[in-house]
């Protein structure tokens, strides 16, 4: 990379322009729902499987996957991030002793309980692990549907490339801001015993070592403080804006045997309605690593 101009640099136009158009000339047209993969065994893809899912995280950022694998099984996240170069296992303190998060309705009192994932309520856009440091970044993750809900849950999804396309195509000025290291910042969550997590500030936009985009970004209203100046204002504006309206929106409510594998999109969840009998469960593993797409490297080889 250090002889190559970085697209996502803003002061390197030409570069940009390159990548935009290799990006956008691999689009189909805007969908309302996104197309999706079919699987025999997620845990043991056929080569031409692979092949499909990695054309749909190159051209969406994340594939949708549908199989005939209803049964649990907490491995099938990792075995199928694997074979997709996903490794690197982040497993949060809710997790677990597997890494794997169980994602269902809980009334504990403590753990899971009132945490916004493990309730029937709607969950605003977002990335994963926003709330972690710049060292810490979830750059993949695996969501595979054991069971859905009776009625909703259902997710919306969009590449972080097509709303970085968006908002620089909008004003530069735009993603300057929200590179910036303390553009926005998670507050420190308390707990009995103390500070349970530290504050954490960091960009929304940045970038990882090997030079691919990377977004950091909750919609949520409390418990988070944005830079307090005109420019970064405007560029939150205009995020929540596209967020709202984006044309490359993609919906998909998943079913039993459906999952999703990519890189750390944008994406939200509708409020649901359980079945007391069948409640909704998904398997979810997030990952340190991004998929590895060996096409991202026509781009920057020119």
């Amino acid at each position: 990379m250090a002889d190559v101009a970085n697209p996502f640099d803003p002061d390197q136009q030409a570069a940009y322009r390159h990548w935009r158009a290799w990006k956008l000339a691999r689009l189909a047209a805007p969908e309302p729902a996104p197309s999706v993969v079919e699987l025999q065994d997620p845990r043991a893809l056929a080569p031409a499987e692979r092949a499909a899912l990695l054309a749909r995280i190159a051209r969406d950022g994340v594939a949708v996957y549908r199989s005939p694998v209803l049964p649990e099984d907490p491995a099938l996240p990792k075995l199928l991030g694997a074979q997709l170069g996903l490794r690197r296992l982040d497993a949060n303190w809710l997790a677990e002793e597997d890494g794997i998060s169980r994602i269902a309705v809980s009334s504990a009192q403590d753990g899971a309980g009132g945490f916004i994932p493990y309730t029937d309520r709607a969950i605003g856009w977002h990335t994963d692990g926003y709330y972690h440091p710049q060292q810490r970044r979830i750059r993949g993750m695996v969501l595979h549907c054991v069971r859905p809900a009776r009625a909703g849950g259902e997710n919306a999804l969009l590449d972080p490339e097509l709303a970085y396309i968006a908002l620089r195509d909008e004003s530069p000025a735009h993603v300057k801001a929200l590179m910036r290291p303390d553009a926005m910042t998670i507050p420190a969550r308390d707990d009995a015993g103390g500070v349970a997590r530290p504050a954490q500030a960091g960009p929304v936009f940045s970038l990882d070592e090997d030079g691919c985009l990377h977004l950091r970004y909750t919609a949520r209203t409390r418990s988070i403080e944005w830079r307090d100046d005109p420019q970064t204002g405007a560029a939150v504006q205009a995020l929540r804006r596209l967020l709202e309206r984006s044309p490359w929106i993609r919906r998909v409510r998943l079913q039993a045997g459906m999952g999703m594998i990519g890189h750390n999109v944008l994406h939200d969840r509708s409020a649901f309605e359980d079945d007391p009998a069948r409640p909704r469960l998904l398997l979810r593993a997030r990952f340190r690593d991004r998929v590895e797409l060996p096409a991202e490297a026509a781009w920057r080889n020119g």
